[in-house]
């Protein structure tokens, strides 16, 4: 792999975070016109320490409410008979209260913000209710919202995918049923984000609705991207008149901060790009962590191909996270397994051995009929999608079969409750080039 693994968070901190704490102190006029009054407490990923992203009144007016009606215009062409405000809209979003940082300004979950800020439009036909939508501690609001939403009339869906996953779970054990046709006959539509929906994808086949539809997003913190403008389309359409504009570097030529970036009439089908924006919030040339794909350029839209530090590459195998997630439902499809979460590191040979392998720490819901029969179902789909695993898994020479390890129920779970990140957009790294996070899940799981 060519790039280097510099993450976003140090670029984050060199560059841009003196001056975010202008503006969280109060100062006006540091990195947008006026004063910022709002902040996005962001994690990404676990691995990584907390930081806060500017909201500034036009990126949640002009980009994150903005592309959510855009969201469902595009639905609502596409679907003239819905009966989607018939009903309520769920809405499952972060963990945080609002807090205030001092008398000038205030933090919180991305979704707490903008739960605090919904236009008339969006908060009439939404459940849970205002406090319990905002409740801090997670398993409790869980609790809450189910309970509050098991004998409503939901139409739509709104979450990431693997915390709705729990709380559609906890509605059925509530209503004592096996699928949700029987609780929400008229749940029409799941809008999701934040983690790839294919792991999950046999899982929630099995409880909604055959009649659901899914439209994917891409939302973070700092801005809302893109959206799937097709139910049966190939890829999510770049949103580009909502406040954002965009640069893309090379993955081949990534090399953190000091890499060239190209403009969007510069980029190719086919090819790895970097994120980098600059945004109505006062976000400036920022690496934003996540890879891309172009599936078309008329008009412009893309697929989420992995993150920029989060991959495997010990043994100059390349992979990314789009060649696990796929690889992994495979090898579902193939043994019969549901799974609720997983990760995978590299394991290196010990003595006078060369080379090496992958472990696989995977918590299943369903267990496949052999643990054996997954790996091997799992390293054959990972040949097919990944030309550089299949180069250096010839004969077992450089790299190894997958060692899969099935973690005890509620290991992911009680690891992000350690760490305080339950819930939101919080979730354990699927891929890690050393073995720091796998090594304490292998712990907390003994």
């Amino acid at each position: 792999m060519a790039f280097s693994p510099i993450t976003d968070l140090v670029t984050w901190r060199l560059k841009l975070y003196p001056w975010i704490e202008r503006s969280m102190r109060g100062e006006a006029n540091v990195l947008w016109p006026g004063a910022i009054k709002w902040f996005a407490k962001s994690s990404g990923t676990t691995a990584a320490k907390s930081k806060f992203i500017p909201v500034s009144p036009e990126s949640l007016e002009d980009n994150h409410f903005k592309v959510g009606r855009d969201l469902l215009a595009f639905y609502a062409e596409q679907v003239p008979d819905s009966q989607l405000y018939d009903g309520l809209s769920l809405r499952l979003g972060g963990s945080s209260k609002i807090n205030e940082l001092n008398e000038h300004s205030y933090y919180g979950d991305l979704s707490a913000i903008m739960i605090d800020n919904l236009p008339l439009w969006a908060s009439w036909r939404s459940t849970p209710s205002h406090d319990v939508a905002l409740m801090d501690e997670w398993e409790a609001k869980i609790e809450k919202i189910a309970q509050q939403v098991a004998r409503q009339n939901v139409t739509s869906l709104f979450g990431v995918p693997s915390w709705m996953l729990v709380l559609l779970r906890r509605v059925l054990e509530i209503r004592g049923e096996t699928t949700l046709e029987a609780v929400w006959p008229n749940l029409e539509l799941f809008v999701h984000g934040g983690v790839a929906y294919t792991p999950y994808e046999a899982a929630f086949s099995a409880i909604l609705p055959a009649a659901t539809r899914r439209l994917e997003t891409y939302n973070a913190s700092e801005g809302f991207f893109a959206v799937q403008d097709q139910l049966d389309g190939n890829g999510l359409l770049l949103m580009l008149d909502h406040g954002i504009f965009y640069e893309f570097i090379p993955v081949a030529e990534f090399n953190g901060s000091d890499s060239q970036a190209i403009p969007l009439a510069d980029v190719q089908l086919g090819v790895n790009y970097a994120v980098v924006l600059n945004t109505n919030g006062g976000l400036w040339r920022t690496i934003v962590g996540d890879t891309v794909e172009f599936t078309s350029i008329a008009p412009y839209r893309i697929r989420i191909t992995g993150r920029t530090r989060l991959f495997i590459n010990a043994f100059g195998e390349e992979l990314m996270i789009d060649n696990a997630e796929r690889a992994v439902a495979e090898a579902c499809r193939k043994t019969g397994a549901l799974i609720d979460e997983y990760t995978a590191a590299p394991w290196w040979a010990s003595g006078d051995e060369s080379g090496g392998g992958h472990d696989w720490l995977i918590e299943f819901r369903t267990p496949p009929y052999a643990l054996d029969a997954f790996a091997s179902a799992l390293d054959t789909a990972l040949k097919a999608t990944n030309s550089d695993y299949e180069a250096k898994r010839h004969k077992d020479l450089v790299l190894r079969m997958p060692r899969v390890h099935a973690a005890p129920a509620g290991t992911f779970h009680n690891w992000l409750k350690s760490k305080g990140k339950l819930g939101g957009q919080n979730k354990v790294p699927r891929l890690m080039n050393d073995r720091s996070l796998i090594e304490e899940l292998l712990v907390s799981g003994s």
